[in-house]
């Protein structure tokens, strides 16, 4: 098993335990229709253009929609068995769906959570933390190039991770699982911040995510 299939597991069992209306930290999204995208994705090609470019999210949005009208057990299935042959992400589920069921994992996870609250996170191991370093890298530069400081992400460890953007220097400080979660713009997160108050205040309410 690889760590993208374990969270894969370890999602559906959740969303199986909370249900098809349990909240979550999309916005505006259950548990459901969090379901619905993600069966989307992997079995529907053609929406994949929607996720990135604002033109095509009309399309990805009425299949996703449309999606979300049927089945609950029938979707929690689908998630479950994976890519199918035909999908572009059957050959590197293990690297393109290792951020995606995590931090949806924790979407549900956290999704009755108040943003500004004081989060307790699940025990992840420290294998799974360490997989979590490269999509953190990777993310935060697409995420964080806008930021109105100089965001640097830095493990629990003193590991930095990446530094993204210009200005003040601020500080990121959490476990890789939790900065993978910052750079996606997900609230609460437990991190912490070091850097001029001014500049922190910024960051935390700068847009995040894709």
């Amino acid at each position: 098993m690889t760590f993208a299939q374990d969270e894969r597991a370890a999602l559906v069992d959740t969303l199986r335990s909370v249900g098809p209306e349990a909240p979550t930290l999309c916005a505006g999204w259950t548990a459901k229709d969090l379901l619905a995208h993600l069966v989307v994705r992997e079995r529907r090609p053609d929406t994949a253009p929607g996720i990135m470019i604002p033109a095509f999210a009309g399309h990805t949005e009425k299949v996703r929609a449309g999606a979300a009208a049927g089945s609950w057990d029938t979707m929690l299935e689908q998630l479950a068995g994976g890519p199918p042959l035909y999908s572009p992400l059957k050959v590197v589920d293990r690297w393109a769906n290792l951020a995606e069921m995590f931090v949806h994992h924790e979407d549900v996870l956290r999704g009755a959570a108040r943003p500004d609250q004081t989060w307790t996170p699940r025990e992840l191991s420290a294998e799974l933390q360490e997989a979590l370093i490269a999509p953190a890298k990777s993310m935060s530069k697409m995420t964080l190039k806008g930021s109105p400081a100089r965001v640097t992400l830095r493990t629990r460890d003193a590991r930095d991770l990446v530094t993204v953007g210009t200005g003040p220097e601020v500080i990121v400080i959490g476990h890789p699982g939790e900065l993978l979660l910052f750079a996606f713009g997900r609230a609460p997160v437990d991190v912490v911040f070091d850097g001029d108050d001014q500049a922190v205040a910024a960051v935390r309410a700068a847009k995040r995510g894709l």
